[in-house]
């Protein structure tokens, strides 16, 4: 699963990266992103503008947004199929942005799991395949909320966790927003090459969500730990 990320640089490198127009003024350095805080989220590919949507999918028909934080993750597997998912995939896919992912190694051990911060190699940010829903409480408050899909890992992640987030190609990432037959999206939704990522250890100060610094995607190699 993919449970925290980050979005470090700054307003005009995301721009130019995707071509973007508005951008919400309140968009700033994340370090460790959680599930149920506002992330950042595009869902036209012609209009292309940023706005925050909350992590943690809620379907129309919740009753309440407590669901919402066993959503975070949607699988590339059986997106068409299960009921949370399904109508999403059909008429609300989304760009989620991104510059990188953390995931935990199981230390099969009494320790706790190992931290790791993943990201591509070129330090350049990317956009994870995402789907969005408009729900509506019974006092009619709005909310907009968003899930991130994930697939089998590469080799990159493989050694640390057995699942990652869809990092979707630069070259086709709009195709995920725009019309297209399930057999068409779900091919958009692979492993991103592992000889194009980086991954390293980090501190376990990430474990608390509290935390949002630099520090959280620093090298921790005074452990001995190997980037690869």
């Amino acid at each position: 699963m993919c449970g925290r990320y980050s979005l470090t640089l700054e307003p005009v490198e995301l721009r130019q990266a995707f071509g973007l127009s508005e951008m919400p003024e309140e968009l700033m350095p994340r370090y460790n992103i959680v599930p149920t805080q506002p992330v950042a989220v595009i869902t036209d590919a012609a209009a292309r503008t940023v706005e925050f949507m909350r992590w943690g999918l809620v379907p129309s028909w919740a009753k309440d947004i407590s669901i919402g934080s066993k959503l975070i993750n949607a699988r590339a597997e059986t997106v068409t199929e299960k009921p949370s998912f399904r109508s999403a995939f059909a008429h609300r896919r989304c760009l989620i942005l991104a510059d990188g992912f953390y995931e935990w190694q199981k230390t099969g051990t009494k320790s706790p799991s190992i931290p790791y911060y993943l990201h591509l190699t070129n330090g350049g940010p990317f956009a994870f395949a995402g789907l969005w829903e408009f729900w509506q409480s019974p006092e009619g408050d709005e909310l907009k909320t968003c899930t991130i899909i994930t697939t089998e890992a590469n080799a990159r992640v493989a050694p640390v966790h057995d699942r990652m987030p869809v990092i979707l190609n630069p070259q086709t990432v709009w195709n995920w927003l725009r019309d297209g037959s399930n057999e068409s999206l779900l091919k958009l939704l692979r492993p991103y090459p592992a000889e194009e990522m980086t991954a390293y250890r980090v501190s376990r100060m990430v474990n608390d969500p509290g935390k949002d610094v630099a520090a959280l995607v620093k090298p921790q190699t005074e452990w001995g730990s190997e980037i690869f």
